[in-house]
């Protein structure tokens, strides 16, 4: 498959926040309250930003750091760095080349890459343009319950076949979250664009006189933990969950079976007030024990919050909006040299912090001290 044209860098990028501003001028009004914008009063939005500038790195020195990686382990085998690119819809709304660019320039980079239910290019696409296991990152499949199970065999199905290494169920979005930034833009999708990998899925039955539109409406079609033991049951890939935040929630996924979790409360768009990522972090990993694979988004922006997520507990983080960005400022290139600056950043903080390898990492590398 023959690679997007790329375009020339904006001048002046030496930083994952350069990105934004030519991405707000490269994007119409709508796109961009959508990408940008989160739920309600924008607080978890703000506040995922916040909680990772709130931790403080405690570094070593003198240590003797020679042959010295990010690799790590995920998915059983070793990657070059704990960098995925977390699962956003639509990204032909950012640039042409959507989802394309995106796993072009993960491939390039050696991320992973959680593909959405709602892209805009069709998955088994994206898994041909990502190119073999020993090159890049792990390619994961994100997905909905659809409340149609013929229609989800049919999904799980194509995608084993396509072949993505792993199933992410995202857990806290039954329904949208109150998204008034979008609502006040007239936020809709244009023609050209829609969610391809989800045709062909039936339409709910008409509701009875009566009934309510949220909950004996959309709600009857959301997932329980039946569906999540279903998907267990009728795919041979892990399955991470996505988007829980409790304790118990976390220690019933594991009992369950479940392979991992990521941490997020879905950028800040869905239930205004949650914590913040990095808040909700540590309880998890209390909560699962050590050796539970956890991952974690929202509001990493730089190498020193990649580090602080791995110190608090997590094997890697996604990155989000700021590839988005990227995209939308330089096509596949952009967010490529994303990925790139993200990379850089976390090698001169694991040096700068006394770490030689990821082994190195953990609670005692962040300030206060541990008792």
């Amino acid at each position: 498959m023959s690679l997007p044209a790329l375009q020339a860098l904006p001048q002046g990028i030496a930083s994952l926040a350069d990105f934004e501003a030519h991405a707000r001028q490269a994007m119409g009004d709508e796109a961009w309250a959508y990408i940008s914008g989160g739920a309600a009063d924008e607080i978890t939005l703000r506040a995922n930003r916040e909680a990772w500038d709130r931790l403080r790195l405690l570094p070593r020195v003198l240590r003797d750091l020679r042959g010295g990686r990010a690799s790590c382990q995920l998915l059983g085998r070793t990657l070059p760095h704990p960098i995925l690119l977390a699962p956003i819809a639509y990204q032909c709304l950012a640039h042409p080349d959507g989802e394309l660019a995106t796993v072009h320039a993960a491939a390039a980079q050696g991320a992973g890459m959680v593909l959405s239910a709602q892209a805009s290019v069709r998955l088994e696409q994206v898994a041909a343009a990502m190119g073999s296991a020993s090159e890049r990152g792990p390619l994961c499949f994100q997905l909905y319950w659809m409340g149609d199970r013929g229609f989800m065999r049919e999904l799980l199905a194509r995608v084993a076949a396509a072949g993505f290494e792993a199933l992410v169920l995202t857990v806290d979005a039954p329904v949208q979250g109150v998204r008034d930034r979008e609502r006040r833009a007239g936020q809709a999708l244009p023609p050209h664009i829609r969610a391809v990998n989800l045709d062909g899925l039936p339409e709910a039955p008409p509701l009875p006189a009566g009934a309510h539109p949220l909950f004996d409406g959309l709600l009857q079609r959301a997932a329980s933990w039946a569906e999540v033991d279903w998907l267990r049951q009728h795919s041979p890939l892990p399955l991470w969950l996505k988007g829980l935040c409790h304790p118990d929630d976390a220690r019933q996924a594991q009992a369950l079976g479940v392979s991992g979790l990521v941490v997020s409360n879905h950028g800040g768009r869905t239930l205004d007030t949650v914590p913040a990522s990095a808040d909700l972090l540590p309880p998890l990993r209390q909560a699962l024990g050590p050796d539970f694979t956890l991952l974690v988004d929202g509001g990493v922006r730089r190498g020193t919050d990649v580090l602080k997520a791995l110190a608090l507990g997590a094997d890697a983080v996604l990155l989000g909006r700021p590839y988005v960005y990227a995209l939308a400022s330089a096509g596949a290139l952009g967010v490529a040299h994303a990925l790139r600056l993200l990379r850089d950043e976390l090698d001169i903080a694991m040096a700068l912090s006394g770490c030689r390898t990821l082994a190195d990492v953990g609670p005692q590398l962040l300030w206060p001290p541990s008792p």
